[in-house]
C-alpha cells in the first residue's frame, strides 16, 4: 500500500473520531426525571405554572428566583436559579431550563424563554368538527 493512501486513511480516521466526539457532548432535551438519575447538567423544557406563582425578592436577595415549572412528561419540580428575574418572564411561552437536579428540587445555570411573536397576535385553532376558531 503507498505511504498517500495510509495517511489518507488515517485522516479520516481521526476525523471521524473528531466528529463522534462532537456529536457525544451535544444534549437532547431532557426531563426531570432523566436529570435525577444523573449529576450533569440537561436541558429541561417546559411551561411555567402559574398558578404556583414565583419568588423574588430583590431587596432580601437578588440572586434568587424560584417557580415551578411543568416538563413535557407533565412532572412538576421546584425550581432555583441562581440570579436575577429574567424580563418578560411572565409572558414566556415554553422555558428551557439548563441545570442540574439537587434533591428535589432542579438548580438552573441558565432560563432561555421562548416569548410570544409579534407577529403571531391572531392564533386560529381548527376544531374536531371543522370549525375554525380565531383567537385575538
Amino acid at each position: 500500500m503507498k505511504k498517500s493512501a495510509i495517511i489518507g486513511l488515517i485522516t479520516i480516521a481521526i476525523c471521524v473520531g473528531f466528529l463522534v466526539s462532537l456529536n457525544a457532548d451535544t444534549s437532547n432535551y431532557s426531563t426531570f426525571t432523566e436529570a435525577a438519575k444523573d449529576s450533569r447538567e440537561f436541558h429541561v423544557m417546559g411551561h411555567w405554572e402559574k398558578e404556583k406563582g414565583t419568588y423574588y425578592d430583590a431587596l432580601k436577595d437578588a440572586n434568587h428566583f424560584a417557580f415551578y415549572m411543568r416538563d413535557e412528561k407533565g412532572e412538576v419540580k421546584k425550581v432555583i436559579y441562581s440570579g436575577t428575574k429574567p424580563q418578560d418572564f411572565e409572558r414566556s411561552e415554553k422555558l428551557v431550563l439548563i441545570g442540574k437536579m439537587n434533591k428535589d428540587v432542579f438548580h438552573a445555570s441558565k432560563i432561555l424563554m421562548k416569548c410570544p411573536s409579534k407577529y403571531n397576535n391572531d392564533l386560529v385553532e381548527i376544531q374536531q368538527d371543522g370549525q375554525v376558531k380565531q383567537y385575538k
